[in-house]
């Protein structure tokens, strides 16, 4: 890997949601607006991380808990820079901060078309659920 990882900040915000809006298989929403992502920071600090290289964002990961479960939102590492450890690298040090948290448990959202999302995560020791559906709403 030639990428230094380090907190997410906000300062990373615009690099971010550009590499997001680059990425197939992320969905955005009014959810990851400046606004809310920050909000999101505060409530889970030292749990979201970027990944850099040649002073550039390339890659980037989510994460938080609700006191009994992790996950892990908009994993996302550019494309020039895919089969490095970037995404191997930000999901460890995500899952290391959900540990540190008392998290024993973690869950990513990945679409159902997102067929190399799924290998990626399962060649990671990710085990996809056929028992469970999402079900939203809109509030």
């Amino acid at each position: 890997m030639n990428a230094g990882i380090t907190d997410f900040s906000m300062d990373h915000y615009d690099a971010v949601l550009d590499l997001w809006q680059k990425s197939d298989g992320i969905g955005l929403s009014e959810a990851d607006s400046r606004e809310n992502i920050a909000v999101f920071l505060e409530r889970n600090p030292g749990m979201s991380f970027v990944a850099t290289a040649n002073d550039r964002i390339v890659g980037a990961i989510l994460a938080g808990h609700d006191g009994r479960r992790g996950y892990l939102y908009h994993a996302a590492v550019d494309a020039d820079f895919r089969g490095r450890g970037i995404g191997r690298a930000l999901s460890t040090r995500a899952l290391e901060a959900l540990r540190r948290a008392g998290i024993s448990k973690a869950h990513i959202f990945v679409y159902a078309e997102n067929n190399a999302a799924f290998r990626f995560w399962e060649s990671c020791g990710w085990e996809r659920r056929e028992d469970i559906q999402v079900v939203s709403t809109i509030l």
